[in-house]
């Protein structure tokens, strides 16, 4: 098979098939499917699980993925069985998960497919299997009801989505194992963060990408250049679910509401330093980050330039690096680990660049408070998308209790400070 192979790839072998073939080869599910796409029992019957979380980005193949596993049950099972269809309304539930392309009748060949009752909602199969389609706005109309499936689409989306979960798991009562999947795009909302924390869930996940072949490539184009590494493109495009402490200090909400394209012409630039203690493997990144004030006083974060496991020399270098490219006012670097050592350091890379040392006096919730109320004043613009800067951002809290020092958030935290927060000279205005 291995020489097979090499000889002739998967698109070379399906093109020595008659139509005949190809049609049956396509058809068989497990052949063409991703392996998220596939239950967790599909590798190894071993595997006992109740509940099944697929979250993936747009386009990813979730509904086919649901579509099939339902279908497949149904001819496996050799008896009638009884399955929920839930949506987030019952538009949803027969535009999409019945009578959608990818839908239950989609994916069922001529002698298989049910018979479909729009005004039953009502999905009879031929060996006498019945599924039955439930709006996630009536969660009530779960109570009474038993099954031996269940398929939740969009979950994330139901109005009542945690109260329609507990009225399924009551329901769930027939057979020896009865099982639910959830397929959805995430989105922080409670009844994720409740799934995503259940023993036992199997999570399965994908990106808009994995699914390049059966999408256009216009589509993702398009899609990667408006949404690339945006909060929104990450959630919706790359399946990330990207929860929102309520207590935190920065909210991805609020980054996103204020992004910029560009950057109108500066009145001041500098370039925030926050320099590793040692530069070994497992030594913390060094944070750099460039900022910039407008006359206005709106504050504009250009670029993340942090780099991981840097000698001195390196990181020096990749400071007074971004200090050239955006004709940076001066240099700003904590200097509490590494005292003058930090300036010696620069020097020696470009002896001739505007420097200025900063020194923690307070933690680092504390000094990025004000910072934070500036985000929440809507002053504060990201130029572009800065994903790892932002994770650190909205976990500051959790990263500065933990082990893991937040570098990226504490260099952004000096720049903007230096820029809004300390009294500087009427500065020059020049056009970057």
């Amino acid at each position: 098979m291995k020489r097979c192979l090499r000889r002739y790839p998967p698109r070379a072998l399906l093109t020595k098939l008659s139509a005949a073939e190809r049609a049956c080869i396509e058809s068989c599910w497990p052949l063409t499917a991703r392996d998220d796409q596939l239950p967790p029992d599909f590798f190894d019957p071993a595997i006992r699980w109740r509940a099944w979380l697929f979250m993936a980005g747009r386009g990813a193949g979730k509904t086919r993925a649901g579509a099939e596993w339902i279908r497949a049950e149904v001819a496996r099972a050799g008896e009638p069985v009884r399955i929920a269809l839930i949506a987030p309304t019952l538009h949803d539930a027969r535009s999409v998960m019945v009578e959608g392309v990818s839908g239950l009748l989609a994916v069922h060949g001529a002698d298989e497919r049910p018979l479909w009752e729009p005004s039953r909602r009502l999905l009879t199969w031929p060996d006498g299997s019945m599924a039955q389609v439930f709006s996630a706005d009536e969660p009530q109309s779960l109570r009474g009801p038993q099954f031996h499936l269940a398929w939740c689409d969009e979950i994330a989306r139901m109005q009542a989505a945690e109260q329609v979960w507990d009225m399924l798991m009551f329901a769930l009562r027939l057979g020896q194992a009865p099982r639910v999947l959830a397929t959805t795009t995430p989105a922080p909302v409670p009844i994720l963060r409740r799934l995503l924390g259940t023993p036992g869930l199997w999570l399965s996940r994908a990106r808009t990408a994995d699914n390049a072949a059966n999408l256009p490539r216009a589509f993702l184009a398009a899609m990667e250049e408006q949404y690339g590494g945006t909060r929104l493109g990450r959630q919706e495009l790359d399946g990330e679910w990207l929860d929102d402490d309520a207590g935190s200090l920065f909210s991805r909400a609020a980054i996103d509401a204020a992004r910029a394209a560009r950057a109108p012409d500066l009145a001041r630039v500098v370039i925030a330093v926050d320099p590793p203690v040692t530069s070994h493997a497992a030594s913390d990144a060094c944070g750099i980050v460039a900022a910039g004030i407008a006359a206005d006083g709106h504050l504009y974060v250009l670029e993340d330039a942090t780099i991981t496991r840097a000698s001195p020399a390196r990181w020096a270098a990749a400071a007074i690096a971004a200090y050239h490219r955006h004709a940076a006012d001066r240099i700003i670097a904590e200097v509490n680990q590494g005292g003058d050592m930090v300036e010696a350091v620069i020097r020696q890379v470009d002896a001739s660049v505007a420097y200025a040392p900063v020194r923690a006096s307070r933690g680092k919730t504390l000094r990025a408070e004000p910072v934070a109320a500036l985000y929440e004043q809507g002053r504060v613009h990201h130029v572009g998308a800065f994903p790892e800067l932002e994770d650190e951002l909205c976990n500051l809290e959790a990263l500065a209790a933990s082990t893991k020092s937040p570098d990226r958030a504490d260099a952004l935290v000096w720049a903007l400070t230096a820029l809004a927060l300390t009294r500087h000279p009427t500065p020059r205005v020049r056009a970057l």
